[in-house]
């Protein structure tokens, strides 16, 4: 018997309406010496070695035909394709003519793509029993959307710069809801709030219009 959540979502449009999504409630993670003893445990047959060799075996030929810029196709699990990409430490080029080009030498690998097949899809679906497991809501800020512009403001005046974290501290609103409102005010022009880097790593600063 598996368990969904309730989860309340941010206001995207700033309209003042949460929505709500659902979302299954995990009970742990199957590490892949788990997974095999789970295979051998429905008495298919199969040794653990086998198993393990199998796995082996389609692991590293996945490797080898994804290299070769193959999609491969598991009947009943999904297909695979290959992601490329600019070295991290490489700017993204373009097509201007006077623009240094990227080579080989700066393209690398950088994810394996996957899409479920549609019999595995409604095999789950077929064999997922589900039942309420509560609900989860957003953090509530007590301060208007024009107060916690202007907190950021004066913390920005003081400060310099801004991390989510931060911002979360002055508004008492959660992790989520913040990276959204700050994304969005970094966007206005009028904000006064600009950002700088990628992810992990994004800071917000004053803008000098």
């Amino acid at each position: 018997m598996a368990k969904y959540i309730k989860r309340e979502m941010a206001d995207m449009n700033g309209q003042g309406k949460s929505k709500a999504y659902y979302q299954l409630k995990t009970y742990g993670h199957l590490n892949s010496s788990q997974f095999i003893e789970k295979c051998c445990s429905h008495g298919g047959g199969l040794s653990r070695a086998s198993v393990v060799g199998a796995l082996t075996l389609i692991a590293e030929e996945l490797a080898n035909q994804l290299a070769d810029g193959y999609t491969v196709t598991l009947d009943g699990i999904g297909t695979f394709s290959t992601k490329i990409g600019v070295r991290n430490d490489k700017a993204q080029d373009s097509f201007e003519v006077d623009e240094e080009k990227r080579n080989s030498r700066t393209i690398e690998v950088k994810n394996i793509n996957f899409r479920a097949d549609s019999d595995l899809i409604w095999e789950v679906d077929r064999r997922c029993i589900l039942e309420k497991g509560g609900e989860s809501r957003l953090k509530k800020s007590s301060l208007t959307p024009e107060e916690r512009l202007e907190k950021a403001r004066e913390y920005l005046a003081k400060h310099g710069m801004m991390r989510v974290m931060d911002y979360v501290t002055l508004t008492g609103l959660s992790r989520t809801t913040a990276s959204l409102e700050l994304r969005r005010l970094a966007a206005d022009p009028d904000s006064g709030i600009t950002s700088s880097g990628r992810k992990s790593s994004k800071v917000y600063l004053p803008s000098r219009s």
